[in-house]
């Protein structure tokens, strides 16, 4: 999705990896424990056509977006949530109510 709004996205000099990783909520302020799998990220530029929603609370990298100009949402840990944390789930809801 950052691609297709114009921004780019850049290699982690350490992926994201495993199953405990700590990432804050910015809209309700909560903690939620992810499952993880990925090497880039998006730049912090991005917040020009987007708003932080999930930040990673090991490196301060952005974990999830909510675009300004479409009902567009994205995360980069896995928010099925199962089997494991559950915390997450609640994105496929939030999905739900975008269509």
């Amino acid at each position: 999705l950052s691609i297709s709004h114009g921004y780019d996205t850049y290699k982690l000099k350490f992926g994201h990896h495993g199953g405990n990783h700590p990432v804050k909520n910015e809209v309700t302020g909560t903690v939620e424990i992810t499952a993880q799998n990925h090497n880039y990220n998006v730049p912090d530029n991005i917040t020009e056509v987007a708003s932080v929603t999930h930040l990673n609370l090991f490196d301060n990298t952005i974990e999830g977006l909510k675009y300004n100009d479409s009902q567009t949402l994205s995360v980069q840990h896995h928010p099925e949530a199962s089997p494991g944390p559950h915390e997450s789930a609640y994105i496929f809801g939030e999905f739900a109510k975008m269509l």
